[in-house]
């Protein structure tokens, strides 16, 4: 199994992303977003949004089991990132791996 942080970082490094939760959204109405990552211990309502509209627009989602600060920090932020959207993977698989 692929680790989930690992490829998150190295599509932020080397690819597309979008970050906190009005990007994400502004990504996912646009038609751009390939895949969410939502951070599970984020703000309940701000997760509750992107679930719903990830499946609205049927756009595959992965829940990252840890605290959206632990995800800004995987992304190399030094705050809180509730969500990141995969406008364009670069060289991470992370739209090709499976994760638990």
């Amino acid at each position: 199994m692929a680790d989930l942080g690992n490829d998150i970082r190295l599509a932020v490094d080397t690819g597309k992303v979008a970050l906190g939760a009005n990007e994400v959204s502004k990504a996912i109405s646009e038609d751009k977003a390939k895949l969410v990552v939502i951070a599970e211990k984020g703000k309940k309502q701000v997760v509750d949004d992107l679930v719903h509209t990830c499946n609205v627009a049927s756009v595959k989602m992965l829940k990252y089991k840890d605290s959206s600060l632990q995800l800004g920090t995987v992304c190399g932020r030094p705050y809180p990132v509730n969500a990141v959207a995969i406008l364009e993977p670069g060289n991470s698989n992370i739209l090709k791996e499976e994760y638990q």
